[in-house]
């Protein structure tokens, strides 16, 4: 019986470290999200500031051909 209760023992303490390792995949993989968040924030950000500087060059060229 205490041959029993060692593999018992040794499973427990298996599934312990594979959770563990489990709760630390899924943060790393929560900080990725965050970090793809941000990146694509930026991404988005400078989108729009080139479609700013893009619409005012058109629009300062059709004020100077008009006036």
């Amino acid at each position: 019986m205490a041959a029993m209760e060692q593999r018992v023992a040794y499973l427990e303490g298996r599934v312990e470290a594979h959770s563990k390792t489990f709760v630390d995949l899924r943060d790393d993989i929560r900080r990725l999200d965050d970090k793809i968040s941000r990146q694509f924030l930026w991404l988005v950000g400078l989108q729009v500031t080139t479609l700013v500087a893009v619409l005012g060059a058109v629009f300062g060229a059709v004020v100077l051909v008009r006036g």
